[in-house]
């Protein structure tokens, strides 16, 4: 065997254990995100919401990611990757916790202020996971590791979808129905117990968290750090500012897009089954269509990048399929159109793991400040998702107005809601042909 082979084998063999790690962590912020499919409705139900009211559930936990990316990339440059991950974990642990007096006042802003913590302890972790994985092997290959990553995270949020469908959402129907017809003092009863379900479950998920914050710190994570896209003679890069990569700046609009479409696509989808008259008993199920939609492509994502498709292509077909779909989920109806709301999850599972590598590529000592920033993107989903639930209830109103029964305007204001899908994947596809290439023209790409 060759030096060189022995080089690639024994590298490889050093980033399996790290790998398998951070696919651990990938799991955990994986479960806590996706909740949220079932905690909309749920809120919705306890607080008595619009749709637009019931969305900020998506807002308060991606908000954070705006508000804390900064912060988050000065204490890794202070504490580093390892100990940032672990403190991660128990920011999210605290958040957790902040639902038992939530549960027990029954008040929707403590309910935020508890899911906005976890959003904080989220963005910590991912702003030291992402560029982790991205640079801790070739960066050609770095969709691949992403898209490992990927799998750990949506079966992660598949199974808490479920879980926590079953929890808070049996019999949400029949408790519905009893709310219309109780009084005062027997609906205020209905919704306190209704909002203590949520005790337990979260308890379990703080004392976890805790736990897997303090095994992270005695965990065996190498020191990884970026290279340079220029490395003149002397060593030193010729970049002096983080504004001097204008693809960087093209990709945290481009993940601020896609997380928005991704959070709708996996958020919006229960409630939306509902508003079509299938029942919640059934509806409870659909995030997990679409996670594990991801899951399939993201495993194709794991076989065919790099050796048969780059990177560029996959966020290109990514992108082209996200229009495709969005068009056929406003075009037809019924569980049909809840079927491509779900089929989503294949336009959607590769664009992450492209744009990571395509966006922090050479970027060396930017790499924190610059990851930063697509932590930041994630507002997305802050952002994105109740602008869907605002032009919902506007389209409902009108269609009310023109005499249309509030069912069936429930269910078709529902459905025109997705057409804000569309420009969303333009710009992505925009990126995937053009805008990862701006500033790059005289070194090397993914393409």
């Amino acid at each position: 065997m060759s030096d060189s082979s022995k080089f690639s084998s024994n590298t490889k063999d050093s980033t399996i254990v790290p790998v398998i790690i951070i696919a651990g962590l990938f799991f955990i912020f994986g479960f806590v995100t996706w909740i949220n499919g079932a905690l909309i409705p749920f809120m919705k139900a306890i607080n008595e919401l619009t749709s637009a009211q019931s969305l900020l559930v998506a807002s308060a936990s991606y908000i954070s990611f705006v508000v804390m990316a900064i912060p988050a990339s000065y204490v890794l440059n202070k504490i580093g990757y390892k100990k940032g991950m672990s403190l991660g974990l128990f920011v999210m642990a605290i958040g957790a916790l902040v639902f038992i007096p939530a549960a027990e006042a029954r008040t929707y802003w403590m309910f935020l202020t508890g899911i906005f913590i976890q959003g904080a302890g989220m963005t910590l972790l991912q702003t030291a996971a992402n560029p982790y994985i991205t640079i801790l092997g070739p960066i050609d290959s770095a969709a691949k590791r992403i898209a490992i990553m990927g799998i750990a995270n949506k079966v992660a949020g598949a199974l808490g979808s479920v879980i926590f469908g079953a929890l808070l959402l049996s019999g949400i129907d029949e408790n519905q129905a009893t709310l219309s017809t109780a009084s005062d003092v027997e609906k205020i009863q209905l919704l306190d117990t209704m909002a203590n379900s949520v005790v337990t479950p979260y308890l379990v998920m703080a004392a976890v968290l805790f736990l897997l914050g303090i095994l992270i710190r005695k965990a065996p994570l190498p020191n990884v750090e970026a290279e340079p896209i220029e490395a003149p003679k002397d060593g030193a890069t010729t970049k002096t500012s983080i504004f001097q990569f204008p693809h960087l700046w093209l990709g945290v609009l481009t993940l601020f897009m896609y997380v928005g479409v991704e959070v709708i696509a996996g958020d919006t989808i229960i409630a939306y089954g509902i508003s079509l008259g299938i029942p919640a008993a059934d509806a409870k199920f659909f995030t997990t269509f679409t996670l594990m939609a991801m899951v399939a492509t993201y495993a194709l994502g794991v076989v065919l990048i790099p050796k048969v498709i780059s990177q560029t292509l996959a966020l290109k077909l990514s992108a082209v399929l996200g229009i495709v779909f969005s068009f056929c989920i406003v075009f037809t109806t019924g569980f049909t159109s809840v079927i491509f709301v779900a089929a989503l999850g294949i336009a959607n599972a590769l664009v992450w793991p492209a744009v990571w590598p395509l966006t922090l590529k050479g970027l060396g000592k930017f790499t924190k400040t610059a990851s930063a920033l697509l932590i930041m993107a994630i507002s997305g989903g802050a952002i994105i998702p109740p602008l869907y639930g605002k032009l919902v209830d506007l389209n409902k109103a009108d269609y009310i107005a023109q005499g249309m029964n509030e069912a069936l305007a429930t269910a078709t204001a529902s459905t025109k809601g997705y057409w804000i899908l569309v420009p969303c994947y333009i710009i992505i596809l925009y990126y995937a042909i053009f805008g990862h290439k701006l500033g790059l023209k005289k070194v090397n790409t993914l393409a």
